[in-house]
């Protein structure tokens, strides 16, 4: 099973088995990993799950569609070029040990 690893601000990490298929941010909100708010419930119409995805994570993923690109202009922590919402990545073998560093705040 993957694992994904949620790394807070100010340094805690959070290592977390996943199951393929199963999203970013579903996988904090199961685990209880606090800075992942997702008051949309994974719709990607809120931007409070979003992380900051670094090489060689972030080119294994699809492409930000232009929904996701739209939601993170409005992110409370600053938007970067790792900036991704966690309710559009999806976990698969591609991806064991992915590192994703959760911002400073969501809301």
């Amino acid at each position: 099973m993957p694992t994904v690893t949620y790394v807070h601000p100010d340094g805690t990490k959070h290592e977390v088995e996943v199951p393929t298929g199963k999203r970013v941010m579903q996988a904090a909100i199961g685990a209880g990993i606090d800075g992942i708010v997702a008051e949309c419930g994974g719709q990607a119409m809120c931007a409070t799950c979003h992380v900051y995805v670094e090489s060689p994570w972030a080119d294994k993923f699809p492409s930000i569609s232009e929904e996701e690109d739209e939601m993170l202009d409005d992110t409370v922590s600053p938007r970067t070029e790792a900036s991704r919402l966690s309710c559009q990545l999806v976990v698969s073998d591609d991806v064991d040990g992915l590192i994703v560093r959760l911002p400073e705040e969501q809301v």
